[in-house]
């Protein structure tokens, strides 16, 4: 399944947690032009527990001391209005990992790519922990066909060079990977005996 583009936001489920009445109008308005779903919810309430795609959080009308103030860190991308610069309110909006930030008031501007770099920005967070594991696993074989190649070296007299060589060579002709191959080798002190694999 092909993951949407961040660039594509029609169709989309926005979250609206504001009170100002000024603005509410204006993102309405933008939300309704860019073709998202829109729902409301009001900021003295915890979290709602339907879905979204992206939370448009007012933080100057979270009540940060309440209870459920911190219910709102999640897996939703949240794109935080800031009027008031007080630390204790930045720090719990840093807390909660905003994917962008706008400045009250408001302009009808802006809001396009906010979303855009929400998405982007959780779509990111998904896949560094995937993209981390493959990287991961990869050091991890380059370790264990590193081990391969020196054993072979000092159990074969070969170079570096000739070491990797026959293991690629060996791996090939066996349909089988270097990293596979190398596992096998350290398995055995040496290149195991692989007559019975295909040809």
């Amino acid at each position: 399944m092909t993951r949407p583009s961040p660039f594509s936001v029609r169709g989309r489920r926005a979250l609206m947690v504001m009170r100002d009445e000024r603005e509410i109008p204006i993102v309405r308005r933008q939300f309704s032009r860019l073709g998202m779903t829109i729902s409301e919810h009001d900021p003295a309430e915890p979290p709602p527990i339907q879905p979204s795609d992206v939370i448009l959080l007012d933080a100057d009308s979270i009540p940060i001391k309440s209870d459920h103030a911190t219910l709102w860190k999640g897996s939703v991308p949240i794109i935080a209005l800031i009027g008031t610069e007080t630390p204790s309110r930045l720090k719990w909006l840093l807390d909660l990992r905003p994917a962008f930030f706008l400045i009250k008031p408001l302009r009808s501007a802006g809001l396009y790519t906010a979303l855009v770099v929400a998405f982007d920005s959780a779509q990111r967070r998904v896949d560094e922990p995937k993209h981390i594991k493959k990287l991961e696993g990869r050091i991890r074989s380059r370790r264990i066909v590193f081990a391969a190649i020196l054993q072979l070296m000092r159990g074969h007299g070969l170079s570096e060079t000739d070491a990797f060589s026959l293991i690629r060579q060996t791996a090939m002709r066996h349909r089988t990977t270097i990293e596979v191959l190398s596992a096998e080798i350290i398995a055995a002190g040496g290149m195991p005996n692989r007559t019975t694999r295909t040809a």
